[in-house]
């Protein structure tokens, strides 16, 4: 048994259940997610046609439409049951559509809210500017619009009550916003009118809830935790299993010497020892005669092997007569 543990493996197991754990904190409390607005502007003429949809939010579908019209919070469609998909408003009223409008889905998931503005009929001019919040370091082009315009003309901008500047095509454009230039935009064009205000939303580098930022650590360290204690386990098993294996071995080592040693120890036979006694008796002209040992009973047998006892009678010398 080995144990192999990946160092990169464990570390990305633990990234990945932390970005499990965060969008999972983050789904139930505010999704950042928006409505999606067609056309991307906050201002509208009224009569215009505007589409709200929440459709394949975060990859998902039957969310309702919701919006917030002079306090009242009611679905975007006519009927609850109506109410999922897409909200097409297919002519534009400053008393049912000026808004807030956002997506919700079975009362938990709920996504940013954009607001959206209908002049009246008396109004002539309006801003042009994005729905959604701009990044940092993004180009912005606002433009001023003129209801039922003809010709070119001139518009003039204001930030917080206060002008920016003019533009002769009615555009105005930061080629890079930062976060100094979030605020109350209007504009107004001579002998037209002057447009409502709406708010330009930029966005800075996002920051992490201290709650958030506090689940996510805690959950980093338990299930570091938790991996530390498993290496811990599997190597205390490895050397277990290993010192098992190492006494086995030791035995068989043990087991053939043993063996070996009683084997390579025989006593010799009789028949061995009887020819080679012979045959030095009858190089010296001497006869010998085999006595046995009666034999043992079988308990004796087992105790003592066969004992073989010779007797040496000395062959007389040939003597010459006198």
């Amino acid at each position: 048994m080995e144990v192999r543990i990946s160092t990169n493996s464990v570390l990305m197991n633990v990234l990945f259940l932390l970005v499990i754990v965060a969008e999972f904190s983050d789904s139930q409390t505010y999704n950042s997610g928006f409505p999606q607005v067609v056309p991307n502007r906050q201002q509208f003429f009224q009569t215009e046609p505007i589409t709200i949809s929440c459709e394949g939010l975060n990859g998902l579908n039957g969310w309702r439409v919701m919006k917030k019209i002079n306090g009242d919070v009611r679905t975007c469609a006519s009927t609850w049951e109506t109410s999922t998909g897409p909200c097409n408003i297919i002519n534009a009223y400053p008393s049912s559509d000026t808004g807030e409008y956002w997506c919700e889905m079975g009362g938990l998931q709920k996504s940013n809210s954009v607001n959206v503005t209908v002049t009246d009929l008396e109004s002539h001019v309006i801003l042009e500017i994005p729905v959604y919040p701009v990044v940092q370091g993004e180009n912005v082009t606002l433009h001023c619009r003129k209801k039922d315009a003809n010709s070119s003309y001139s518009a003039k901008f204001y930030k917080n009550g206060i002008s920016v500047g003019s533009s002769s095509s009615g555009n105005i454009m930061a080629p890079t916003v930062s976060k100094s230039d979030e605020g109350l935009y209007k504009c107004s064009i001579a002998d037209a009118g002057e447009s409502p205000e709406s708010w330009l939303s930029v966005e800075g580098h996002p920051t992490v809830p201290y709650f958030k930022l506090y689940l996510v650590l805690c959950t980093g360290f338990s299930v570091l935790l938790v991996v530390i204690l498993l290496i811990l386990a599997g190597v205390f098993q490895h050397n277990k299993h290993q010192q098992t294996i190492r006494g086995h071995t030791e035995e068989t080592s043990l087991t053939p010497s043993a063996h070996n040693s009683a084997a390579s120890f025989q006593p010799p036979s009789s028949a061995q020892t009887v020819p080679a006694v012979v045959s030095i008796a009858e190089e010296n002209n001497e006869t010998y005669s085999l006595i046995t040992k009666p034999r043992m009973s079988t308990e004796d047998h087992a105790l003592e092997s066969v004992q073989e006892t010779y007797s040496i009678v000395r062959k007389p010398s040939n003597v010459k007569g006198n």
